[in-house]
């Protein structure tokens, strides 16, 4: 018996919707799926918030020089006119320098991270900006989590009867909130 179910779709097709089950999984919290598929998605996403709890705490911070612009009271870029070998001028956007102290992965949770993105889709918010789901996976998810001594069961499943039109099982699978 096979590890997985084919469900009716060829290799590519299957672990293209798996993924972006996964990913929708991640980014909601919460999606309406047929039970089979559900079924299949589960154990991968035990999986990655079973790394995202082991490695959410595995880093050490770092000081970096970053380079910003210096903005007005109206919130536009400061500009200084400047003159080139050619006597030609031209205007430069001022800026400062700040430090700032950045968080550096650790080897592990490198690794870790990639797991991660290997199996999620690069998705945008209503605005139109990416949302990195490793973070989110990381930093809001691994942390409510860690209290909890347990590898998975992070998902839970609610039957919520047959779909109109193939009388296919749906269900809610949602992580839980603990």
């Amino acid at each position: 018996m096979p590890w997985q179910r084919k469900l009716g779709r060829p290799t590519d097709q299957r672990k293209a919707m798996l993924r972006g089950l996964v990913t929708s999984l991640i980014q909601h919290e919460r999606i309406e799926t047929t039970e089979t598929r559900a079924k299949e998605i589960v154990p991968i996403a035990d999986k990655l918030i079973s790394l995202a709890v082991k490695e959410c705490d595995n880093f050490t911070t770092k000081q970096v020089k970053v380079s910003a612009p210096v903005l007005d009271s109206k919130g536009r870029k400061m500009t200084v006119s400047k003159k080139s070998k050619n006597d030609r001028s031209y205007d430069v956007v001022e800026r400062e320098e700040k430090t700032e102290m950045k968080p550096v992965d650790a080897p592990s949770r490198l690794h870790a991270r990639r797991i991660m993105i290997s199996w999620l889709y690069k998705v945008k918010d209503e605005n139109g900006k990416n949302i990195n789901l490793a973070n989110k996976l990381m930093d809001e998810i691994g942390p409510r989590y860690k209290g909890m001594n347990k590898t998975s069961g992070f998902t839970r499943m609610y039957k919520i009867g047959p779909r109109r039109g193939d009388a296919a099982n749906m269900v809610i699978l949602e992580l839980i909130k603990e």
